[in-house]
């Protein structure tokens, strides 16, 4: 997996938020760029099904790796 399809999830320390590393996109980010689950695992991308947050960071990865990788 390249650097670029690794998730970033919001984590809060306190008052401050910092971007860690999720286990996978969520299903509204998959959907949202357009991607299936069985498309993305194909593509060799993580899928967090217990994920509910959507982050436009995350979409937007995905819809870069879309424009280099023909699904």
């Amino acid at each position: 997996m390249s650097s670029e399809a690794i998730p970033l999830v919001k984590r809060r320390k306190g008052i401050v938020l910092y971007w860690r590393r999720a286990r996978g996109f969520s299903l509204g980010e998959l959907k949202e760029a357009g991607l299936t689950v069985d498309q993305a695992r194909r593509l060799g991308l993580a899928v967090d099904l217990r994920r509910r947050s959507k982050h436009e960071e995350n979409v937007k990865r995905l819809k870069d790796i879309l424009s280099v990788k023909p699904a």
